[in-house]
């Protein structure tokens, strides 16, 4: 049989090698045989080309040229004698090696199958042996072994002994070489010789690991019993315990005149709470145990990994993404901290502002308060926007679609809050009033009593609290009773209408002595009147005076006409408003006395008879 090159050369590298000088004379006779080995081939490669010239001209040959065919068939059998001769050499010598070479047991259990004394590749006899017996034992392990999946497979340079995905053993040509036969045979035969040995060794220990496997189920059954029954017991003993020291432990919960939870309600709470807590030991001792179970029988180990899986995947996906996620909310920490102290910083600046402990030109104190809560904002938007990168998910799509679709909702839901938010920030920096304030607002007249970025609470003097939006206060007119009543003082005035008949002089000393008996209004600067209109019938006089008392005009208003009355009976001074006729004859004029002559009569009643008339 012809012997490729290259099993020369692996013949070589497969005997082991070691420090005594009996291996050490082995490996210099395995190198003496290799070169036997090349020569061999070389020789087998010129036999192989003088045969192929040969039988070329054995074919050329016509039928009947027997002498010359002869002669091509004598040098046929002589290559083919001096092939067998060199091959039986080399057996001989092969022989001779493996007597002084060191073999490796491959064994199961406590019998050797056979032995290794090559190499191959990286791998030493020693190792090969190794691992040979640990994949024999992983096949006798597999509950589902049959016998017909162990099959040998030629490869390229090897012929293999597999199960399944699993190759067992390679066997090259130096192996069946040093084992007196060839790789194919050896093969076979490991192959025969595995195969028994694993359905022996499960024939005769089947019964025993039967046994086995009930045994340890019925003692994994127990245990687990015994630790539900220790669970329960320790819950029982526990909520006695803890209602025989509820006098002590449990108070009501309260917050001034308002209880939480009494003294029943947190127990039941703690009972609910030690329920709870049992049934999670009993599902977690039940699933870590279920496993171990399922794992007993082979036909119910899939069952045990699956179900191991089904909590230990998400498990261990949470925290490798935790782990994976540290670095960033170590960063997402020193941003928020950072930013902490600095809103910090900037609070204190603008508490000194609205103090005025620290005083900015053309920055009033009230501004303090409502700038600080926009630079606030903007810091902590800002804060967001150096945060937003390290969250975990911020560049998925998903995470993206559902931000824009809450920035639409936000914007098309909030315009007009966005409105008065504007508004608000715009009259804050107006400064029309201030909280205290006594304002009128379209028909609205009262206090401010809260100012905010969406709306203004205004109470009126009937003590109703009316809120007005903030575009409202913005889109129309504001007046303001008190900005300048403390400094300058605010006028208060009131209209009264009188005839032509009454000296005005009169009228207004009446009205201003009216004024100045009013209390909260101020002598000086003295009141003064106004006449504002010459009607018709009467003339209009306005008394107009000073107050520093803006939110209580409706009662400096009452004692006001209260005072008007009582000057105006005192002097005779008729409050009313006449309508006249324009009949002269027989009428005084509706001019005051004093700019008539002293001798003026009324003019008498002029009356006319015509003739036709006459009796």
């Amino acid at each position: 049989m012809k012997t490729p090159l290259y099993f020369f050369f692996i013949l070589y590298l497969c005997f082991p090698v070691s420090g005594n000088a009996q291996i050490d004379s082995t490996a210099l006779k395995l190198q003496d045989f290799q070169i036997l080995l090349k020569k061999l081939e070389q020789n087998r490669y010129a036999d192989s080309l003088m045969k192929s010239e040969l039988q070329y001209k054995y074919n050329l040959l016509k039928s009947n040229d027997y002498l010359e065919k002869n002669r091509i068939q004598a040098q046929f059998n002589a290559i083919a004698l001096k092939d067998s001769l060199r091959k039986a050499d080399m057996i001989a010598r092969a022989n001779y090696l493996r007597m002084s070479a060191v073999g490796y047991p491959v064994t199961l259990f406590s019998d050797t199958l056979f032995y290794i004394y090559t190499k191959i590749g990286a791998s030493t006899p020693k190792d090969r042996a190794i691992n040979v017996t640990k994949r024999i034992r992983n096949i006798y392990n597999n509950d589902f072994f049959r016998a017909d999946s162990l099959i040998s497979s030629a490869s390229e340079n090897t012929v293999d002994i597999v199960y399944g995905d699993l190759i067992i053993i390679s066997i090259s040509e130096l192996d069946g070489l040093i084992n007196n036969s060839t790789k194919e045979l050896l093969a076979k035969n490991y192959l025969t010789i595995i195969r028994n040995a694993v359905i022996g060794e499960k024939e005769k220990n089947s019964i025993l690991k039967l046994s086995l496997r009930i045994g340890l189920m019925i003692l994994v059954v127990a245990g687990i019993s015994l630790l539900i029954w220790l669970i329960k017991k320790g819950h029982q003993r526990t909520e006695i315990y803890i209602t025989k020291k509820r006098e002590k432990w449990l108070k009501n919960l309260s917050y001034k005149d308002y209880t939480f939870l009494t003294t029943d309600q947190e127990l039941k709470l703690v009972y609910f709470i030690l329920k709870l807590m049992k049934w999670f030991f009993v599902l977690i001792l039940l699933y870590l145990v279920l496993p171990l179970v399922f794992s007993i029988f082979p036909f119910t180990r899939g069952w045990a990994t699956l179900l191991f899986g089904l909590v230990w995947s998400p498990l261990k996906s949470v925290f490798i993404s935790i782990w994976n996620f540290l670095p960033n909310l170590f960063s997402i920490l020193v941003i928020y901290f950072v930013m902490k102290y600095v809103i910090r910083f900037v609070k204190y600046v603008f508490s000194e502002i609205e103090s005025e402990n620290l005083k900015l030109s053309g920055f009033h104190p009230d501004w303090a308060k409502p700038t600080f809560g926009i630079v606030r904002f903007l810091l902590y938007a800002f804060m967001f926007i150096l945060i937003f990168p390290y969250l975990p998910g911020s560049n998925s799509q998903i995470f993206k679609g559902v931000s824009v679709f809450l920035g639409i909702l936000f914007s098309l839901g909030s315009s007009s809050a966005i409105a008065n938010m504007v508004a608000g920030l715009v009259i804050t920096y107006m400064r029309p009033f201030k909280i205290g304030d006594r304002i009128k607002i379209g028909e609205i007249t009262g206090d401010v009593l809260e100012k905010n970025m969406l709306v203004t609470r205004v109470k009126t003097i009937k003590n109703e609290e009316i809120t007005i939006p903030n575009s409202s206060v913005l889109s129309g007119n504001t007046i303001n009773y008190s900005s300048i009543s403390k400094n300058e003082g605010l006028i208060i005035h009131t209209t009264v209408t009188i005839g032509y008949d009454i000296p005005w002089k009169n009228m207004h000393q009446a009205l201003i002595d009216a004024a100045l008996r009013t209390e909260m209004i101020l002598k000086d600067p003295e009141p003064f009147v106004l006449q504002t209109s010459l009607d018709d019938f009467y003339v209009s006089y306005q008394i107009n005076a000073y107050t520093k008392e803006a939110s209580r005009q409706a009662i400096i208003y009452s004692e006001l006409h209260k005072n008007i009355q009582d000057v105006c009976n005192e002097r005779g001074l008729e409050i009313l408003s006449p309508h006249y006729r324009a009949e002269r004859d027989g009428n005084m004029p509706a001019i005051p006395a004093d700019y008539l002559p002293k001798d003026y009569e009324a003019p008498g009643f002029n009356i006319t008879i015509h003739s036709k008339d006459k009796i």
